[in-house]
């Protein structure tokens, strides 16, 4: 259920942020801060986090606050989908963070190739999704989620720092995933799409 505490705290350091960023008056700056300040204490208090580790993560970006990108590749081979096996056990679609200067449909070519060792090649947008709309665990700010459908082109599994093996797995025999990153919803929302010759794009 969608704690409104929080969704008020995360709205006050948005506003918060932006004054700091065009406010030039050195006293209304000094409010600015104290807004930042007031709703980093409204969420330490309402997640039980550290007040030290809500302020590295909620209050350390500059500018306007706008959302992060994360990029995903869904990768099919004789009608099963590739997924990579996260450090914690739970497995999902390879993917992460959007660098800052790949565009989106890049950044999954090289997540795929870091997290599970395979080049790609990708061959249509699937969906553009709000995570808070579809993945468990609301991020503190806005998270922008897209998903390609790609072509296996050559590699294997290489070992690293984030992921201990892949597989591919059929729409009925898919491990535990994480969630937050790929739900259920959204793999078979792939295979779907796969499995389209007319896909329409999901978006938010």
């Amino acid at each position: 259920m969608e704690d409104q505490i929080v969704e008020w705290a995360k709205e006050l350091q948005s506003i918060a942020q932006a004054g700091l960023f065009y406010g030039k008056d050195v006293f209304d700056r000094e409010r600015y801060q104290r807004i930042r300040e007031i709703a980093a204490q409204m969420l330490s208090m309402r997640t039980d986090l550290p007040m030290d580790r809500v302020v590295e993560v909620f209050c350390s970006d500059t500018g306007y606050q706008t959302p992060k990108v994360d990029s995903r590749a869904a990768v099919f081979v004789n009608g099963k989908i590739l997924l990579v096996r996260e450090k914690d056990g739970r497995w999902s679609l390879p993917g992460g963070w959007c660098e800052f200067n790949l565009a989106p449909a890049d950044n999954a070519v090289k997540e795929a190739k870091e997290e599970a060792g395979v080049d790609v090649s990708v061959k249509k947008l699937i969906a553009v999704h709000d995570k808070n709309k579809h993945n468990p665990r609301p991020y503190l700010f806005g998270v922008i989620k897209i998903f390609y459908q790609c072509e296996l082109i050559g590699g294997e599994f290489v070992p690293n720092i984030e992921t201990s093996e892949s597989g591919f797995f059929g729409p009925d025999e898919l491990p535990p995933l994480a969630e937050e990153k790929c739900s259920t919803e959204q793999v078979r929302m792939c295979f779907e799409a796969c499995s389209s010759e007319n896909w329409t794009v999901q978006f938010d």
